[in-house]
């Protein structure tokens, strides 16, 4: 399993581009930087794109990525999601009114997109791999997903503070290879990171230890702030016993 990182920040500027990760160049995690972090080629080879949250950060380049791929009558792309993020998505996105209807164009019988909705922990199978749909602890309904190819299996906590069910699951994955993670303030902010539903590195550790095996499990940190960033990485710098990445724009793993 090959993991690229398209975008894996907090927030946007011209250095920091918000959270989308694709695997095996066919299955997209979050949209919020898929046509502004890949090419047209690899936009159009995705098969699949599964979204954690309604969120904008998560769900922004859903829109373009539609609108490029309609003009050149790609396959449908898969947008997968638990049924209550789908009908935001269609009251609030792709409303013919905020951006065009695209699982109706160019028309019902051939949209550019086709929603799927995925049962909470429910294994299901999308683009060839077995995924599952976490519920986390988030201000809105948000899952993490749980992706497995039947060699490797790869954690994505999507936007949450500390929550349990995710680990869980977790620790009765005998694939597990990674965890993608969420840690997006500093520690003195943790009453803002409290309200808004996310991690400080405190936060953080306490809630990777209840991994039976903490220690062993590769966690690439996404979502930190940019304003907060520098802050952030020295805090998770001084975490003991766990072993914590922080991803750069461009990074790419073999799992």
């Amino acid at each position: 399993m090959e993991l690229r990182v398209v975008g894996c920040h907090g927030g946007e500027t011209p250095n920091h581009r918000t959270t989308a990760f694709v695997v095996d160049d066919k299955l997209a995690i979050d949209a919020g930087s898929l046509t502004s972090g890949i090419g047209l080629r690899a936009q159009f080879a995705l098969e699949a794109c599964l979204v954690s949250h309604a969120h904008l950060d998560h769900v922004r380049d859903l829109a373009t990525i539609a609108d490029n791929r309609c003009q050149t009558r790609c396959p449908p792309l898969l947008v997968v999601a638990p049924a209550p993020t789908l009908r935001v998505l269609r009251a609030h996105f792709f409303n013919g009114k905020i951006w065009p209807d695209f699982s109706k164009i160019p028309s019902v019988a051939h949209p550019t997109i086709r929603f799927q909705a995925i049962r909470p922990e429910v294994p299901t199978t999308v683009a060839g791999y077995r995924v599952r749909a976490i519920p986390v602890s988030h201000t809105i309904d948000s899952v993490g997903y749980v992706v497995d190819d039947g060699e490797a299996a790869l954690a994505f906590s999507g936007d949450t503070g500390p929550t349990d069910r995710l680990w869980e699951v977790l620790n009765d994955e005998p694939r597990l290879r990674a965890l993608l993670m969420e840690v997006s303030f500093p520690d003195d902010e943790r009453r803002l990171a409290s309200l808004s539903g996310h991690h400080t590195p405190k936060t953080l550790a306490a809630d990777l230890r209840k991994l039976r095996k903490p220690k062993e499990l590769p966690t690439l940190l996404y979502h930190m702030k940019p304003s907060f960033q520098s802050q952030i990485e020295r805090e998770c710098a001084a975490l003991r016993g766990l072993d914590l990445t922080v991803l750069r724009l461009g990074d790419q793993f073999v799992l």
